[in-house]
Order: C-alpha cells, then sequence, then structure tokens
C-alpha cells in the first residue's frame, strides 16, 4: 500500500532597514513522497510582494562546510537583487508600507498550505531545523494539529551530537539532480517534469528534495549513512588542523621574521 509523507522548506528574511525578528516568507516548497511508488510531487509558492528583504546564504566549500555567510537584499516581487548595508533603516512610513505589501501574504499562505494538507492527506512531515519555518506558517494561520512534525536535524544531532547543516549532509549522501532524477549514492528516484522545473539551486523546492534525499537515505541505508558522515566530519576537522598548523606556522615566521630585523 502507498504512504504519502511530506517535506516542508521555507526561505525567509526580515525586512531590510526594518526590525530584526521580523521575517517575512519569501518562498514555500512542499514535496510529498508516495512511499511504495516512488512518485514525488512538488507544490511551490512565491511570495510576490513589493517588500526588500534581507536573504541569508551560506557559501561553503567542496565539503559541505561553511565557508562564510553572504547577505543580499531581495526585492520578491521583482526578484531583483542588492548589495546589503548593514548600516541601512527605512523610515517609519516606508516601513508601515511594507507591512501594507505583506498583508495578503498571511492568507495566501494559509490557503496554500491547508489545499496541500487536504490534497495528499499524509501523516508525517519532515522538517530541517524546523521551529522557525513552523512558527512562521502557524503565525499565518496553518494549523498542523493532525499531522506529525519530525525534525530530521534534532534526531540526527541527539545520534551524533553534532550539528548537521543540510549542506553537508546532501554531501554526506552525494545529492544531485539532472532535472530528470534525483540521485544520492544509494537511491534513484525520477522527477516529473513539472517538478523538475522547481528544483533550482537556491530555493525552497531545491533544499526540499535534498531533504527527502538525506531523509531516506538516513533511514533505509542508516549503517552506510552513518559511517559517511563519519568520514565527512574527519576530512573536515583535518583540513581545520592543517589550515591551524599553518597559521601557526606563520605567526612563527612572523615573529621571527621580525627579532631578525630588531637585530
Amino acid at each position: 500500500m502507498n504512504e504519502n509523507i511530506a517535506f516542508l522548506e521555507l526561505k525567509y528574511g526580515n525586512i531590510y532597514g526594518g526590525y530584526p525578528n521580523f521575517y517575512a516568507i519569501s518562498e514555500i516548497a512542499l514535496l510529498v513522497f508516495e512511499r511504495g511508488s516512488n512518485k514525488i510531487f512538488l507544490e511551490s509558492w512565491i511570495n510576490q510582494a513589493d517588500v526588500d528583504i534581507v536573504d541569508v546564504f551560506a557559501e561553503t566549500d567542496d565539503l559541505g562546510h561553511t565557508t562564510r555567510r553572504i547577505r543580499e537584499v531581495l526585492n520578491m516581487q521583482t526578484n531583483q537583487r542588492f548589495r546589503y548595508d548593514e548600516e541601512f533603516r527605512l523610515t517609519d512610513r516606508d516601513l508601515q508600507g511594507a507591512f501594507r505589501n505583506l498583508r495578503s501574504t498571511k492568507t495566501a499562505v494559509k490557503n496554500f498550505l491547508h489545499k496541500n494538507l487536504r490534497k495528499y492527506r499524509f501523516d508525517d512531515m519532515i522538517v530541517f531545523d524546523g521551529r522557525r519555518d513552523i512558527f512562521l506558517c502557524e503565525r499565518s494561520g496553518v494549523s498542523f494539529d493532525y499531522v506529525n512534525i519530525i525534525d530530521i536535524q534534532k534526531d540526527l544531532n541527539r545520534e551524533t551530537d553534532y550539528l548537521f547543516s543540510l549542506n553537508k549532509l546532501a554531501t554526506v549522501v552525494d545529492f544531485h539532480t539532472d532535472r530528470s532524477y534525483l540521485r544520492t549514492h544509494n537511491l534513484e528516484y525520477w522527477l516529473h517534469p513539472i517538478a523538475a522545473r522547481q528544483i533550482m539551486p537556491g530555493t525552497a523546492a531545491f533544499d526540499a528534495a535534498r531533504l527527502l534525499m538525506v531523509f531516506n537515505e538516513y533511514n533505509e541505508r542508516h549503517p552506510d549513512f552513518m559511517l559517511r558522515a563519519a568520514k565527512l566530519l574527519n576530512k573536515i576537522q583535518k583540513r581545520k588542523d592543517a589550515k591551524a598548523a599553518a597559521a601557526a606556522k606563520l605567526e612563527q615566521e612572523e615573529a621571527a621574521r621580525g627579532k631578525d630585523e630588531e637585530s
């Protein structure tokens, strides 16, 4: 018998020049996986309000390790990006205008999620570090009363005592997609063209696809998954140690040069 399981991913940011703790949802992706048939259904919602938000994303190395965090300004209506200025502040009038432009967002988010909760009828919904995602949805009036929410990041943290990022886990499972399939080290799922068009790097849909593959590798190939995760952490630690050793050597050489110049 086929059984649906859902994966929820949001993109959001605070209003540029506004309150740092007030977040506006810019994207929602709800990916539904039908166990048994391996069919994938993907529903996406994009906020097109004329509001600038701060988009924060990680730049990573080949191991999925974050090398720096980048802030950009994104206008949700035009999808244009601008340079972020941490000193920029909106006037009270402009801030109230941004709030007005966001008023319809709550209804849109509520309608989108409730429609798809009814449409696909799943019991379990997987999130990744999803506390704020769920809060923002509930603040929009969405009810998850009949859904069992599983945060895989928390499960992994309990098992490994390490707080994995989704970027690292995608590296662990060797996630990639060629627009026709989602593939990892052990798994492969065909994508309908409608779903494939939505799965672009940097989008909520892309993260939902990565979350699906990570979750299924973790549950269906658990010993292999844990071994690969341990190997990745070992590589990251070795790279950190090598960088620290190189920095210490450089400091010693500079100190030695300073003494030679003094003498």
